[in-house]
């Protein structure tokens, strides 16, 4: 620790410094106390610990009692999700493979928390129970990190205790047989011309049998064909067979070949045939991420100096194109000075802790900060958020990475800052997300509901992170520092470097490029911020009141306000909410003297001055637009209709590949009484006529009869996505989680269109999928115009008095006179505004 820099040399194949992982963290660590307040005792950590310690029993007792051998635990139903037996969820359901996934994905974890009881009696389990020959199709990229890695892992830590001749005596490799046998079915996938895997694969038929239901994919994730090189290669290591490790770094190969050149960055979606971008936003969350912590964590784990030189040239056009401190933003990997989007997502949470183990602490410092500030402002992250930070997709599927990141900064810093954000982590999962069945996730973070579900992941890394930030290294049973975390938090041996045979040679040279100081270097922090223990604290206040949460309010120059209405229908409001307009009574604006007579008279007049601001729409108010797809013959995707979202159902902006289904009518079509042709519904998307009852009570019916997804036709006549703004659809006031079909409204126009191609083929195939996808389609700009009311002496000289406008909202019989009427107020003021909204249909 008293050279400014510890060199890291490794030959290309082996030959690794097998204490690298102690290395990082002991070169990075200074002794910091009493940054952000005083330091905690050994009390106080001891106190939080257990508090863990008490969680994780309620999570894994709750699996273990409501729902094993089921893969997953449904939280509020306090019992497990079969496959098959649950409405299902689309790409979500793609990790539950009948194969007792959240025991396999917490085997480890049992191991680091101490519970080596629990550990032995779930590994016997594992082994009586547990059968991979199921005629299922998987994710190949979430069996891979959560089983394949999840059974490696406790094959690792069943090994180091039986070598200690404590436990685990009976224990003859069973774990590793297990996990070479789903290596074996996970390999059908890599068949394909460029090497990279197919996304799915049939546990039991693989990709090209006809019985597989699979293998019709052409493209994948970067990151799901580049997060495989080190469960695959570890397996190799251990196994004694090569053919994992040589797959898994044929795809890595292929992903570094078809980087875009000019930039160094790849694209999200590539075709897994011939190697083309299918999606070429390039930035360090959803679709590409653990592709670039895979390249550092495999040169850590294998020795290999080629996966550094490749992440090095990664991480430099990162930090020159992506990176805009605090935030990362995702660019176009071609023409990457220009952002494609005004959000972030959750996953890039993790992004921090991979800069940790570079040794880029700054800018780990800055994200974090950034990120914390949203967790106070919402409690959770959501899964996405602005660069306003407002919530963009609100979901909190109670993911780890956040607490992975605050991990890592407190092993780099030893600032006590991080123990009291974990602590908050702590805090926050008990009070807004404990139930009597474990742990729910949050359905959206603005209203604190629930969602039935609680994955694997949760076992498997929150609670490692959040025991060992506050544990000392003796309180461990194993010495944390001989391992790599994987992207699922599972732990393999660094040592498996130097118990393998030179490798064979990467088929691709590293680019050349300038080193840094951090390229082939573990940084001290002394050298980083010399003389400056309080540097971290220097970092974070730049961004102490980032969203505005803490921050001493002052009067803003543009009055707040809003429209009560006497009656609960709130659809006029929430119209003109979402143009950006909202009022304030006449009678709230003049004095008391003036009398209760006049304020009467005035109920319902507004006045202001008209000062238009121009701005990009905030992208939480935006509609996500999304497609009707005709694919089947004579359409072959060439007819498109536009459609509106859903706030409840299936989220299609996250199923990678849309969904697909035959449209069958509803019968009745309005779907508002008993459907009566259910059998003919069976499997097939439903269409069903707006009016006469809520959009929530007909999917509900509809899902009932067996309808995959239902498309809603609006009953005004003439209407289209042309000449009227798309809405979301919204609940009846009811919960709507158990609404899980994805569910799209057409207006009159595109209605007919789709009912006219039905009425003449009969048979008629769709794909139900975000208009973004369409490939060189740009999201339109939309403006929003903001009023606000003129102060006294505002007036130019020689400019007329403001104008006056009587606005006079009443409850209406139906939504299209609301709509209109708010219109025409728009176009008296000749402005003219895109304006998503959110229609409940609470009247045919």
């Amino acid at each position: 620790m008293g050279g400014n820099w510890i060199r890291k040399e490794t030959n290309s194949c082996g030959g690794f410094v097998m204490a690298l992982a102690a290395v990082i963290f002991s070169c990075l660590l200074i002794g910091v106390t009493g940054q952000d307040g005083q330091a905690m005792t050994a009390e106080e950590k001891s106190q939080i610990r257990d508090q863990i310690l008490e969680m994780f029993d309620h999570a894994y007792n709750s699996y273990m009692d409501y729902a094993y051998p089921a893969d997953e635990l449904m939280p509020l139903s306090c019992r497990g999700r079969v496959r098959g037996l649950e409405p299902n969820r689309g790409d979500i359901d793609d990790s539950l493979g009948k194969f007792s996934l959240t025991l396999i994905d917490t085997l480890d974890t049992l191991v680091l928390l101490n519970k080596l009881d629990e550990f032995e009696e779930a590994v016997k389990k594992t082994v009586q129970d547990v059968r991979f020959d199921n005629d299922i199709v998987v994710s190949v990229f979430e069996t891979n990190i959560r089983v394949l890695g999840g059974l490696l892992g406790a094959h690792v830590m069943a090994d180091v205790l039986k070598q200690r001749g404590e436990r685990m005596q009976w224990y003859r490799d069973e774990l590793l047989h297990m996990a070479k046998e789903l290596g074996y079915r996970l390999l059908p996938a890599f068949n394909t011309t460029s090497g990279l895997p197919y996304p799915r694969v049939n546990l039991r038929y693989g990709v090209v049998n006809p019985l597989s239901r699979t293998g019709t994919e052409s493209d994948t994730c970067t990151a799901c064909a580049g997060t495989m090189i080190l469960e695959f290669a570890a397996l190799s290591r251990l196994s004694g067979d090569p053919i994992f490790e040589e797959h898994a770094r044929k795809a890595m190969d292929v992903l570094w070949e078809k980087r875009q050149r000019g930039s160094d960055l790849v694209g999200t979606v590539i075709n897994i045939h011939n190697g083309d971008w299918v999606r070429r936003d390039s930035g360090v969350g959803a679709g590409i991420d653990s592709y670039y912590e895979y390249l550092m964590k495999a040169y850590i784990l294998l020795g290999d100096k080629v996966y550094l030189n490749r992440f090095n040239t990664h991480y430099s056009a990162i930090m020159k194109y992506i990176s805009q401190p605090p935030l990362l933003l995702n660019v176009h990997m071609h023409n990457p000075t220009v952002n494609v989007r005004s959000w972030m997502d959750s996953l890039l949470a993790f992004f921090p802790g991979l800069q940790v183990l570079r040794g880029d602490l700054k800018p780990a410092i800055e994200t974090h900060e950034m990120l914390y500030q949203v967790t106070k402002q919402h409690n959770f992250l959501p899964e996405a958020f602005t660069t306003e930070f407002r919530v963009h997709w609100g979901q909190h599927p109670l993911r780890p990475e956040f607490a992975e990141s605050t991990y890592f900064l407190y092993k780099a810093t030893g600032d006590p800052y991080y123990l009291k954000v974990g602590q908050s982590i702590v805090e926050k999962l008990n009070t807004h997300a404990r139930v009597p069945c474990g742990f729910a996730a949050v359905q959206d973070v603005r209203t604190g509901t629930h969602e039935d579900r609680m994955d694997s992941f949760f076992l498997a890394e929150m609670f490692k992170y959040l025991y060992l930030l506050f544990s000392e290294k003796s309180q461990l049973p194993i010495n944390i520092d001989d391992y790599i975390f994987t992207t699922e938090a599972h732990l393999l041996p660094v040592s498996l470097s130097t118990t393998q045979p030179p490798c064979h040679t990467n088929n691709t040279e590293p680019q050349a490029h300038e080193d840094d100081l951090f390229s082939y270097s573990c940084p001290s922090a002394q050298t980083l911020f010399p003389n400056n223990p309080t540097f971290a604290k220097t970092i974070r206040d730049s961004y102490k009141y980032l969203t505005g949460v803490g921050r001493s309010q002052q009067a803003s120059p543009i009055r707040g306000i809003e429209l009560p209405l006497h009656d609960t229908g709130l659809e006029p409001v929430e119209f003109l909410k979402s143009m950006g307009i909202s009022l304030t009574p006449l009678t709230e604006l003049v004095s008391a003297s003036q009398g209760s007579a006049f304020q009467d008279s005035q109920k319902g007049v507004y006045k202001l001055k008209l000062v238009a601001e121009v701005s990009q729409t905030p992208e939480h108010e935006e509609v996500v637009p999304l497609i009707v797809q005709l694919i089947s013959p004579p359409f072959l995707g060439r007819t498109v209709l536009t459609a509106g979202p859903a706030k409840f159902g299936m989220d299609l902006t996250k199923q990678e590949h849309g969904v697909k289904g035959s449209i069958v009518k509803s019968v009745p079509y309005t779907a508002c009484g008993p459907i009566e042709n259910a059998a003919e519904l069976q499997g097939h998307i439903a269409l069903a006529l707006r009016g006469d009852c809520m959009f929530a009570a007909k999917a509900r019916r509809l899902q009932e009869a067996g309808a995959t997804g239902v498309i809603f036709i609006d009953h005004r006549e003439g209407s289209s996505s042309a000449e009227t703004p798309l809405f979301q659809m919204v609940g009846d006031g009811e919960p709507t989680n158990d609404i899980t079909v994805p569910l799209v409204f057409l207006f009159s126009k595109e209605g007919a269109t789709l009912t006219a191609a039905l009425k003449e083929h009969h048979n008629v195939d769709i794909l139900l999928l975000p208009k973004e996808k369409q490939l060189g389609k740009e999201k339109p700009e939309k403006l929003n115009i903001k009023f606000r009311l003129a102060k006294e002496g505002e007036l130019a000289e020689g400019e007329t008095e403001s104008t006056t406008i009587q606005l006079v909202l009443e409850q209406s019989e139906t939504d299209t006179e609301t709509n209109n009427e708010a219109a025409s107020l728009m176009r008296e003021n000749q402005e003219t505004c895109s304006s998503p909204q959110k229609d409940p249909e609470s009247s045919p």
